[in-house]
């Protein structure tokens, strides 16, 4: 089950995300992570905690980050783990969101 943590800080917002980014995720990320994000200026996403990412994880990232950007948010995503990253690459997901996204 996917959780979040989510702490204000002086700059913007840090996210931590814990467990997979799947199908189960979708309403979490949708009706809670989402709309508590809609008012901050900068938002960091980490992934050191998150092992797997399914395909609907995927859009649901994608509609993160532009939702995000469309709301004038700065959006940065760290911490992927290198097994994570290399499907993200695969998928060209650097090239669809920023390559600045990723830090």
């Amino acid at each position: 089950m996917l959780k979040y943590n989510i702490v204000n800080e002086e700059n913007g917002v840090q996210v931590t995300l814990h467990g997979d980014l799947d199908i189960e995720g979708t309403e979490i990320i949708k009706e809670e992570l989402l709309p508590n994000l809609l008012n901050s200026k900068e938002v960091n996403v980490s992934f050191e905690k998150v092992p797997f990412v399914d395909s609907s994880g995927m859009g649901l990232l994608i509609t993160l980050v532009n939702s995000l950007k469309e709301n004038n948010s700065k959006v940065t995503i760290s911490n992927v783990k290198e097994e994570v990253f290399e499907i993200f690459e695969l998928l060209q997901l650097p090239e669809i969101l920023g390559e600045e996204v990723f830090v």
